[in-house]
């Protein structure tokens, strides 16, 4: 059982700032442009003693209907009405506006205890937009500056009585830093990554998998801006899906805005364990499919491909059969990885991609016994010596793994600086048939074995 607070406000009175003071990171985007959050974000917070889950939501507008502004005041009702508290926060220094007093009117009838928050009051700048704040007719206003961390002993005052009568005493929150217990440690949600161009349907296909409507869709490109987690469960095991921003060529990105969204696509790539490359069926592979793969593979994940809006295309087996070449001549480092047809509108082959990123994600952490390695790299050097270099022979004498996620192998041999890449393609190659490791990427690093005579000659 954990206690909720949201937090809402119109727009740009500084709601994402309070939440990443409140998580400790700078995991929503900051813009001065307003609106920029849209989808509800959760994260979990710390506040002294207090240890709860605070969720980061759009700015209330005053709209309804089908825009994509009524969606967003639709996604903050819902964060309300699920929520154990709402922190409404105002700008201290522009003011209260007529929104901010339809914003109290309606959350006076909410069923959450309602904490009023004065931002931006650092100095004395804010100091008539705080009284003014008591017109709204929610009590008295808490100062605080989220920018600067004022105020912050204040507002757990308001929030520790409320977070106390749902849990009773919480206990003293971990330190930062601190190591989660063992049972915490294995229990760890596998985070799985869902990525793509603008458009191709990553959040219609998240919110099918969650069964409702969590992220913001619609027909207009870039809808998404953060990289939102949203807890999820798949046969027993604990998935964290990560819903992104779509990547764009960077020669198109000029607004700052679009570029920190990238960032947080790039940065939750960099986090995840498995990520879905999700293509729109009706235009397979374009040059920025190939980007985001690519750079996945260097980022070393476990890399699945769906190929949504399957439900249009009028012949499959061609489609399929052109996708498979394309990936083997563009794509060669992630040989064998899992290419699946799925419908987010319809729900085909959903079950099929999540099968397939639990499947990946063990072959990602898989290691292979050193005395096994051995014996293969000998029958490969057998089937297929190295080749000569200046007239001495290229010597193989042993291999070991030195890590998973991903395999990563050391390779002792006489000349590493001397080894073709052609044959350093033939042992990865090999290792991906003979120890079943298809799609994920393969890390061999090539070190120099020691002459043992050398060292007697010195001595």
């Amino acid at each position: 059982m954990a206690f909720t607070l949201a937090i809402v406000g119109r727009p740009n009175t500084g709601k994402s700032t309070l939440f990443n003071r409140l998580v400790g990171r700078r995991v929503a985007i900051v813009h001065d442009t307003p609106g920029v959050t849209r989808d509800r974000r959760e994260g979990e917070a710390r506040l002294g003693d207090l240890a709860f889950t605070v969720v980061d939501t759009a700015g209330f507008e005053e709209e309804r209907g089908e825009t994509l502004a009524a969606r967003m005041r639709a996604q903050t009702e819902r964060a309300v009405a699920e929520a154990d508290a709402v922190l409404l926060l105002v700008d201290a220094r522009a003011g209260l506006t007529p929104l901010d007093e339809s914003f109290a009117r309606w959350l006076r009838r909410a069923r959450a205890p309602v904490i009023l928050v004065a931002n931006k009051c650092e100095g004395r700048g804010g100091e008539a937009g705080r009284l003014d704040a008591f017109r709204l007719g929610l009590g008295e206003p808490v100062a605080v500056s989220a920018e600067h961390g004022e105020g912050m002993g204040e507002l757990y005052d308001a929030l520790a009585p409320l977070v106390r009568a749902k849990l009773g005493d919480p206990g003293p929150a971990p330190e930062e830093g601190e190591a989660a217990p063992a049972a915490e440690r294995t229990s760890r949600a596998l985070q799985l990554a869902v990525v793509g161009r603008p458009n191709v349907g990553k959040s219609t296909l998240v919110n099918r998998l969650l069964g409702e409507e969590r992220l913001l869709t619609g027909p207009e490109a870039g809808i998404t801006r953060d990289a939102i987690a949203v807890p999820f469960t798949h046969r027993g095991r604990a998935l964290s899906l990560v819903d992104t921003a779509g990547l764009r060529r960077r020669a198109k990105v000029v607004e700052k805005l679009e570029w920190l969204s990238g960032e947080g696509t790039m940065r939750a790539i960099r986090f995840a364990e498995v990520v879905v490359l999700v293509l729109d069926a009706g235009d397979l592979l374009e040059k920025q499919d190939l980007a985001i793969a690519r750079q996945v593979e260097v980022e070393g994940r476990a890399l699945v491909i769906a190929v949504n809006k399957w439900d249009l295309v009028k012949e499959p087996r061609a489609a399929l059969e052109a996708l498979g070449r394309r990936l083997e001549i563009s794509l060669p480092q992630c040989r064998g990885l899992p290419v699946l047809p799925v419908s987010a509108k319809t729900g085909r082959g959903l079950d099929r991609l999540l099968d397939s990123c639990l499947d990946l994600a063990e072959v990602w952490n898989r290691r292979i016994a050193t005395p096994a390695l051995n014996r293969w790299l000998e029958a490969m050097e057998e089937a297929h010596p190295p080749p000569l270099v200046k007239g001495r022979r290229l010597k193989l004498r042993y291999m070991s793994q030195v890590k998973s996620r991903p395999p990563t192998f050391s390779l002792f041999c006489n000349m590493p600086e001397a080894m073709p890449e052609s044959y350093l393609r033939y042992l990865v190659n090999g290792l991906r048939d003979r120890f079943d490791l298809p799609g994920v990427p393969i890390r061999v690093n090539l070190r120099r074995s020691e002459n043992p005579y050398v060292r007697k000659q010195r001595k």
